[in-house]
């Protein structure tokens, strides 16, 4: 009897030690919800982005993490469907006690998930899109970690106008985030006392290029501003080239992975690419160098773009979470972000306050060679 008592002791102990370890270990999590198109149109650059992150965020944890709590990423795919992302924005925040949302992708659908950053009081950190509508007005919980679409369209017709290209068309998708950088290709050719020759849209979930193809490619158009994601601007440029045109074809860093050189197959040479990120494979920037140690580290032959930019951004969310404290809440991450100031993430500064939500603003372009590399 008395065996079984002192047994019975012992075990009890036990599971309580048990519950207390889980019970640790549970709150040695920071949870962190991303909501985006793991499948569909956009998932090769989604996958990139978040391998990116991925690099740098295990690299933290593996030290530890964040003041003694290491980050666990949750991640949702939304199909690049602005209504489903934002009910996995909610589930996220109500369900999976995500302390920030990050690296989400696409305009509508980062819009669409604006009203549960307000009703959750929840910060997003880094979303995988330059629509100006996200910079002005400032929105409280919102940080970018990138330039607009507005300044790299106008870049981009700016170059295409400084190599003395005047026959400039326009293809966009037809959503909020085409006309954003619609708008910003129009301040490129105002920049340069142009018009465009011609604007063109399509539907974002239905494209459609048959009637656009042969419009194009009798316009007689020495380049193309191509305003898309992924495989939608793949097989618009498929469908140009088949229609006859040899236009020279641009588009935004969106579509800056290397999935979306895979899609266009062989229509990927000579595609330029603009980005806003630093040169990839430049380590002479502390950034990129410190990002493709870590890529070669997990055996990766290298780092792209989209990687980078996922990159940058835990940089930025981690920066965040080391001054929010040793016990962090939305609300002390959200003031943290705000008060950095000149944060250096490796040959880049970023910096925010009440009225600048911004983050960067580096803009280049880059160009897509015969081997399917972006070169600058």
């Amino acid at each position: 009897m008395t065996n079984t008592k002192h047994v019975r002791r012992t075990l009890g102990a036990l599971g309580l030690t048990v519950a207390m370890t889980w019970s640790a270990a549970a709150w040695s999590q920071i949870r962190i919800g991303q909501t985006a198109g793991f499948s569909g149109p956009v998932a090769d650059g989604v996958k990139e982005t978040t391998d990116g992150a991925k690099l740098y965020l295990d690299a933290v944890n593996a030290k530890g993490g964040v003041n003694g709590q290491k980050i666990e990423l949750v991640s949702l795919d939304d199909k690049f469907d602005p209504k489903l992302a934002a009910e996995n924005a909610r589930t996220l925040a109500n369900d999976k006690d995500v302390i920030s949302l990050f690296l989400n992708r696409g305009t509508p659908h980062t819009q669409a998930i604006l009203p549960v950053l307000a009703d959750a009081k929840l910060p997003l950190v880094g979303p995988s899109t330059g629509a100006m509508a996200l910079h002005k007005p400032v929105h409280p919980w919102l940080f970018n970690v990138r330039a607009t679409y507005q300044r790299e369209a106008e870049r981009a017709v700016q170059h295409l106008s400084l190599i003395g290209m005047d026959r400039i068309g326009v293809v966009h998708v037809d959503d909020s985030f085409g006309a954003d950088l619609l708008e910003g290709a129009q301040k490129g050719f105002s920049s340069v006392s142009k018009s465009p020759l011609f604007i063109e849209k399509f539907d974002r979930a239905k494209w459609d290029f048959s009637a656009i193809a042969p419009k194009v490619a009798s316009s007689g158009a020495q380049a193309v501003l191509f305003i898309g994601s992924g495989v939608a601007v793949a097989d618009g440029v498929t469908a140009i080239r088949k229609a006859g045109s040899r236009a020279q074809i641009i588009t935004n860093s969106n579509n800056a992975s290397a999935g979306f050189v895979k899609s266009l197959g062989a229509h990927a040479s000579g595609t330029i690419v603009t980005q806003v990120f630093p040169y990839e494979r430049s380590l002479s920037v502390a950034m990129v160098k410190e990002a493709a140690d870590l890529a070669k580290a997990k055996g990766l032959e290298g780092v792209s773009p989209a990687m980078l930019e996922g990159f940058a951004a835990a940089k930025v969310l981690v920066a965040g979470l080391q001054r929010a404290g040793a016990n962090p809440t939305r609300a002390k991450l959200r003031d943290a972000l705000e008060g950095l100031s000149k944060l250096d993430i490796g040959g880049l500064e970023v910096g925010f306050g009440p009225a600048d939500h911004t983050g960067l603003d580096f803009v280049d372009l880059s160009i897509i060679d015969s081997g399917g590399k972006f070169r600058r």
